[in-house]
């Protein structure tokens, strides 16, 4: 395991190579630390990349070709060792690739790429998967970035907004269990604006499909510094902090989803699977604007 850094004239970041994972993000001028700092005893990640899948499965475990699998929830890549494969002035490419340990659980060969490039406030995050094999590789993959809410000793976690830019309401998918439910829920914005609160997330993570979200802001109202996401065009999107916390704030654009309770358990047949034929590549990003 190691840690690698870029650095610039507006920011510095650090990326673990065990989960390909960003784990601190510095303004250098204030001095900001924007990323949730993964203490243990509330929650000790800080940003996991997830791969192969997004979500919890039913039971957790998938079926493919009669065999059944084990596969706990968003996938193992978080707790892999990246390998470092391009480290220059502005940009950190990692790479995990499948080992014997891997098919145990996965059966499919891969190559899954996470890229950090780093421009003035923001940061640009890309995903690239290949499919080496001569059979279709199905998978899923997102993000899960966690940030300091509040920012500063000052503020309080009711001192932010979630800023959906033009957006009248959001509709919302209930999750039970970690699992998706059939019931919706339709949130009424202001002004594009959601207050944060713990209420908001007395029910798990605000999970929001059919590409509703493009854009996203978590901002702090008294002093005005916060996060933009940017993540055009992605199907699927979580808002999520650990019930009866205030202390951070995830927010996950996703390529996937968690199984549905009526889910039979087929991995071709999951919502939100991407299906790669031999020899291609599936690539997207997101981008973090930091303020």
């Amino acid at each position: 395991m190691a840690v690698f850094e870029l650095k610039n004239h507006k920011l510095t970041i650090k990326v673990n190579s065990l989960g390909a994972e960003l784990c601190s993000v510095v303004s250098n001028d204030t001095k900001i630390e924007y990323i949730w700092q993964a203490q243990k005893d509330v929650w000790e990640r800080y940003a996991p990349n997830l791969f192969p899948i997004v979500g919890k499965l039913k039971d957790n475990t998938f079926n493919y070709q009669g065999i059944t699998y084990q596969l706990s929830q968003h996938g193992f890549a978080r707790d892999s060792e990246f390998v470092c494969i391009e480290n220059t002035n502005d940009t950190l490419k990692f790479e995990l690739t499948a080992c014997q340990e891997s098919l145990l659980k996965y059966p499919f060969h891969f190559s899954f790429q996470v890229t950090y490039q780093l421009t003035d406030d923001l940061i640009k995050v890309r995903y690239k998967v290949f499919n080496p094999d001569n059979k279709e590789l199905l998978f899923s993959v997102g993000a899960h970035p966690a940030f300091n809410c509040p920012l500063q000793s000052d503020e309080t976690f009711e001192d932010f907004i979630l800023d959906f830019f033009d957006k009248e309401s959001l509709v919302i998918t209930q999750l039970k269990d970690g699992l998706l439910s059939d019931e919706t829920i339709t949130m009424n914005l202001q002004e594009g604006g959601l207050p944060v609160s713990k209420n908001l997330f007395k029910n798990d993570a605000l999970v929001l499909t059919n590409h509703q979200i493009n854009k996203v802001a978590l901002k702090s109202i008294k002093s005005k510094h916060g996060v933009e996401l940017i993540a055009s065009n992605w199907p699927y999107f979580g808002i999520w902090t650990k019930k009866d916390t205030s202390l951070f704030i995830c927010l996950e654009p996703w390529y996937g989803i968690a199984d549905s309770y009526s889910h039979q358990g087929n991995l071709e047949d999951k919502k939100g699977v991407i299906k790669l034929e031999p020899f291609q590549n599936f690539e997207c990003y997101y981008s973090i604007r930091f303020f």
